[in-house]
């Protein structure tokens, strides 16, 4: 009896953290629901490059992430599509000719000098640059526009203003002389950046590093005339500058930063035209007309299934009915939490995992009628109804959890909403049919006067014996 108190006291304290949650972090809406644009990429291949492979296109959908950034969209969502396309999503923009604009070119990437005597303003800027950048990405999360069209002017202003402190090489050492790039780890738990030029790169990179070699200065690393990367040069080379063709950036990056270098030199080295290939705007009336109707839907076939399940399973229905009233706020929280972007594929599967809940309940009632009905006393009816039925939904759940993972890994946009939220969904709707209802049936048993087998199955002879655990 100890223990099911402990887990009423657990399930109270979910059910409140969760109601606060969901009143304080909202859900970001997704394109259908929302309103925007979606255009779809097409990454062409040249003479030089005769197939797009994944790592071309990983590098490419770098270089698109970045200038959507520099667009100000609140959650946008960008991913691979097939082996030679990045589908684009952005949720409120309603002119996608802009975006088309900004996404449509081969990324520019340059590598360019320090001006003298700029050391202090270039430290200042980019400490700046990181605290708009910061900032950024929690204004994201909100929908304050004016916010976020605001920072990103600063933003703006400042990489603008980096980029004035540093010059061009003559002639300029641009990314059509970068060969590769990537990270590398070193000895611990650092790593570095590795480039590689082509020799005409190589002599013109040498000439760089020569003249800066020993001042403190830094090497500018331009993508889109945005500053990535500013790494100095050591006064050993100050006679002949890096001569070889190959560098290293060193600086203790962790994995992830390394890598994300390694595809944003790539992505800029790329000489790979794209273009648009397709163009859809979503009006924002339909995402409104799209979520009413979900929310009618979705009451409407929980006040069905309850009804149902009061009437047809008595004190076990309604026991099952607060349980999957604790299902939803839990399950919403956990949306709210972990950012899940809500589609209209999304909310279907949100409502489709409130049935997998009622379909555990259903299993474990079937089965403890079952066991009245073999003439054991209560307790031990309730108790062996959530052993037996126990196999059934795990396997039901690792089945729909399989066919979700297929759905979020092959396919794309609305799906994976649609797959994600329905795993969610019936992940925790394991703990509220085993733990919540578990709970609540072995409370009600202990109460003496909701101990009569009537209220859990009609038609069961009288003679069971009653058992109430200690």
């Amino acid at each position: 009896m100890q223990r099911q108190r402990s887990l009423l006291a657990l399930i109270i304290v979910l059910v409140i953290a969760a109601i606060a949650v969901i009143a304080t972090i909202p859900v970001p809406l997704g394109l259908d629901l929302r309103g925007g644009s979606q255009l779809t990429i097409q990454v062409k291949p040249t003479a030089e490059i005769k197939q797009i492979t994944e790592r071309e296109l990983e590098a490419v959908k770098k270089v698109v992430e970045g200038r959507i950034n520099g667009l100000g969209v609140s959650e946008p969502v960008i991913q691979t599509v097939g082996t030679d396309k990045i589908l684009v999503q952005l949720p409120g923009v309603n002119d996608p000719e802009q975006a088309e604009r900004v996404l449509g070119g081969t990324a520019q990437l340059e590598f360019k000098i320090q001006k003298p005597n700029t050391e202090t303003q270039v430290y200042a800027l980019q400490v700046s640059r990181s605290e708009f950048k910061a900032k950024q990405e929690e204004l994201r999360k909100s929908d304050d526009k004016a916010a976020i069209t605001k920072n990103q002017e600063d933003l703006n202003n400042s990489n603008q203003a980096l980029a004035e402190l540093f010059e061009s090489t003559n002639p300029p050492l641009t990314g059509k002389y970068l060969k590769d790039a990537y990270g590398e780890p070193t000895q611990g738990d650092s790593w570095n950046v590795a480039i590689r030029f082509d020799e005409q790169g190589g002599k013109l990179f040498a000439d760089l590093t020569k003249t800066l070699a020993g001042t403190g200065r830094g090497i500018g690393i331009f993508l889109d005339n945005e500053l990535i990367s500013s790494p100095s040069v050591g006064i050993e080379f100050a006679t002949t500058g890096i001569t070889g063709g190959s560098a290293v950036i060193t600086g203790r990056f962790q994995a992830e930063e390394a890598n994300n270098l390694g595809v944003q030199l790539r992505g800029g080295a790329l000489p790979v035209p794209v273009e648009i290939a397709e163009r859809r705007t979503v009006g924002a009336t339909l995402g409104k007309d799209s979520i009413q109707r979900s929310i009618y839907a979705g009451i409407g076939g929980l006040i069905l299934v309850l009804i149902f399940m009061v009437l047809y399973y008595r004190l076990p229905g309604m026991i099952a009915n607060v349980s999957l009233v604790i299902y939803s706020l839990l399950t919403w929280a956990t949306f709210c939490l972990l950012g899940v972007t809500l589609t209209l594929p999304g909310i279907a599967g949100f409502i489709l995992s409130i049935g997998m809940a009622v379909d555990a309940n259903v299993l474990i009632f079937e089965r403890t009628r079952e066991e009245l009905q073999a003439g054991k006393s209560l307790y031990r009816s309730v108790e062996s109804g959530f052993y037996r039925a126990f196999s059934s939904i795990l396997d039901s759940n690792v089945t729909t959890w399989i066919a979700c993972a297929a759905l979020f890994w092959l396919g794309s946009g609305l799906v994976k909403g649609f797959a994600l939220t329905l795993a969610l969904g019936v992940a925790v709707s394991m703990f509220t049919a085993i733990t919540c209802s578990r709970t609540f049936m072995f409370l009600a048993i202990s109460i003496p006067s909701w101990r009569k087998t009537e209220l859990y199955s009609p038609n069961v002879p009288k003679v069971n014996k009653v058992e109430v655990a200690q």
